[in-house]
């Protein structure tokens, strides 16, 4: 039974705690850091285990990537002058890899580190879709392993919370519960999952190119192909949602007499309201869309307008978070799983993203035009289905890309560049749309049951201006005010720069 919680008991309880935080420089860990910081200033301290080679580039790292970025705003608007010391004071870089059995620390800088942690955080993943294997596995999968030890030699540890993903789940239908993977468990008839297994694989492909003297561009492609190849095998879509739902396994398999909360979010979008709105970091899915469409890089996509869009703004899977772990510090049982999740109690549409940017776009058209003016664009066109949008790929970019190549040859390698450059960019096309399908395309609803329960015992405070602390409840979101007021233009104000370098490399925007 969950104990009634107001703000004020929820961010009291964070005060003189010592908090590990790993994945402290990516969108949420960010978040994390800063809402931490701002509701309870009298935290104790944020451990950020970042990779680097020494303490001194680490706080360069989170003095860069972390306390340097807009999110931190407010938090510098209210210590004014002493903000430095307050962030010095509170954060302590501290350096490690969870790639590495215990953090690649040495036993006594382990039995240092370990004996003051109350709380470890664990949102230090690989997100790319298209991951190399070994990657993936060694962040997504053994440094669930690695965290799940380290926490085990914590004297005082009251708690370990492990970010994961809702598409974990895989490409079901229906109502898809908040149930923990179990070690070996796969989404294909037929097939066993042995971890261990996997892991000599990798290895072994690695050993035969290296003894075949590949070069780095040829192991990366293989390491690659090899992840997407283990993925589709077991049932997954993609070697980052394999790699995520092994981690859970091992997890779920190691964590005994460790109390532990599993979040999983949709995808997550900008913040909605806390700090401010339509703050964001990182290309995510249907970011990519409304920024290509901007500059017209992009006119078309993959998206069924009628099935529901599942995205959860960043500030609400923080406060998931942050009450999920007041909620069962005191169960040294405890072990449950959460979907940070919109389409059971508030779905969205794609119509209504899609229809949100056309009246923003038509409001509010961008410089596009050759001479810097401002130009009206034309509705994005959205295909329902792969065999569709392939079709029509295939007549109006492979057919002419064709010509070209027979044009180039005619004319000895004249048009070659351009043929190289055209041919990239339909490789690029084409494989978002691989990747992307599973999840524009995706039919089933996450049941937030275990979330709800969690929502219920808020709710005593729900009047209290400070309520919006710690607000996750998908209902209060106006979809419609939400895309057009804070998602699209927090993507403009924040994503130009990304934009230009996604348009580049695939591996940019292969992430959730």
């Amino acid at each position: 039974m969950i104990a009634e919680m107001d703000a004020d008991s929820v961010a009291g309880y964070f005060r003189s705690k010592s908090i590990l935080i790993t994945g402290s420089t990516g969108f949420l860990g960010k978040v994390l850091v800063e809402k931490i910081l701002r509701v309870q200033p009298d935290v104790k301290k944020l451990f950020l285990l970042i990779r680097a080679p020494d303490v001194e580039s680490a706080k360069l790292r989170i003095q860069t990537e972390v306390t340097g970025r807009e999110i931190f705003r407010v938090l510098k608007e209210n210590h004014g002058a002493g903000f430095d010391n307050f962030i010095e004071e509170k954060i302590c870089p501290s350096v490690g890899n969870i790639m590495k059995e215990n953090f690649g620390l040495d036993n006594s800088q382990l039995k240092e580190f370990s004996k003051d942690i109350d709380i470890i955080i664990n949102g230090a993943a690989t997100t790319n879709f298209f991951e190399r294997y070994d990657v993936a596995f060694d962040t997504n999968v053994l440094g669930a392993k690695h965290v799940c030890a380290f926490a085990k030699n914590c004297p005082k540890l009251k708690m370990l919370l492990h970010v994961s993903t809702a598409y974990v789940a895989g490409e079901k239908e229906g109502l898809i519960s908040e149930k923990p993977f179990l070690m070996g468990e796969t989404l294909r008839v037929g097939t066993y999952l042995d971890i261990e297994s996997e892991l000599n694989l990798i290895n072994k492909t690695k050993r035969e190119l290296i003894a075949n003297r590949s070069t780095d561009k040829v192991v990366r492609k293989a390491m690659k192909e090899l992840g997407l190849k283990r993925a589709r095998h077991f049932g997954w879509a993609n070697t980052y949602v394999f790699t995520k739902a092994m981690g859970e396994m091992l997890l779920e398999h190691l964590h005994e007499g460790c109390p532990m909360v599993i979040i999983r979010p949709s995808i997550i979008t900008s913040t909605l309201k806390d700090p401010f709105p339509g703050w964001m970091e990182g290309i995510r899915t249907i970011d990519i869309v409304i920024a290509g469409y901007a500059k017209q890089t992009m006119s078309f996509f993959l998206a069924d307008l009628d099935l529901i869009m599942d995205v959860i703004p960043g500030d609400m899977v923080v406060s998931a978070m942050m009450v999920a772990m007041v909620a069962h510090s005191k169960d040294q049982q405890a072990h449950i799983i959460y979907h940070v999740t919109s389409s059971h109690h508030n779905p969205a549409t794609y119509a209504i993203l899609a229809d949100s940017g056309h009246r923003y776009f038509f409001d509010n058209p961008p410089c596009t035009g050759r001479n810097g003016e401002r130009v009206r664009l034309k509705k994005m066109r959205f295909f329902r289905t792969t065999a569709s949008l392939r079709l029509y790929m295939a007549i109006n970019y492979k057919l002419p890309l064709e010509m070209l190549h027979l044009v180039n040859i005619t004319l000895c390698g004249v048009f070659s560049r351009r043929c190289s450059e055209y041919n990239r960019k339909y490789r690029f096309l084409t494989l978002l749309i691989e990747l992307y399908a599973p999840y524009v395309l995706f039919k089933g609803r996450f049941d937030d049951n275990n979330l709800e329960r969690l929502r219920m015992v808020r709710n005593k405070d729900q009047n209290n201006n400070e309520a919006c602390w710690f607000d996750f409840d998908p209902r209060s979101i106006k979809w419609d005010d939400y895309f057009y007021n804070v998602l699209i233009p927090g993507v403009l104000k924040y994503m130009q720069t990304e934009l230009h370098s996604t348009s580049q490399n695939s591996n940019d925007v292969a992430r959730l």
